[in-house]
């Protein structure tokens, strides 16, 4: 019998224009919401008071980007950095261009934007990725641009 152990993709794996699909969707429940933004301590009545948020320019209230940003980061893990991941770098750029709501399906996508072989990491190399959330329209709702250190296919597999 084989066996086969579920992991993301190797820097030597990965092409520059590739564009990955994740599966599958994430509905966004008013519980997510109120629970992550009262869990990182963000008070942002936007995000916690439907009645004061009705007031205001979206008349209901939004999904706390930050929630939004890790949920459109961690829909890519499986696919691409499970097990093969050293380290986050950073994010380059970070944006929000249109509201995402309690009820909405946050559906992402990430493109490979460049990669090199690390200059002081043997077995290493840096990745830039773009990842593009959008709701059940299509719309974007979010996006980033983040460089990601990962392993060598090779150097990995002798630790």
């Amino acid at each position: 019998m084989s066996t086969i152990q579920q992991r993301g993709l190797y820097f030597d794996e990965l092409e520059v224009g590739t564009v990955f699909k994740h599966a599958p969707g994430r509905t966004v429940t008013e519980a997510d919401n109120v629970f992550f933004t009262t869990l990182t301590m963000n008070t942002q009545s936007l995000h916690l008071d439907a009645h004061w948020s009705a007031g205001q320019p979206f008349g209901r209230p939004l999904v706390n980007s930050m929630f939004t940003l890790a949920t459109l980061v961690g829909s890519s893990v499986a696919q691409l950095t499970q097990g093969t991941i050293v380290a986050n770098l950073g994010f380059d750029t970070v944006s929000f261009p249109h509201p995402l709501y309690p009820g909405d399906t946050l559906y992402s996508e990430s493109e490979i934007l460049h990669k090199r072989s690390s200059s002081s990491r043997s077995g290493q190399g840096i990745v830039t990725i773009r990842h593009t959330g959008r709701n059940q329209d299509g719309t974007v709702v979010a996006e980033c641009t983040r460089q990601v250190m990962m392993w060598m296919k090779e150097h990995h597999e002798q630790k």
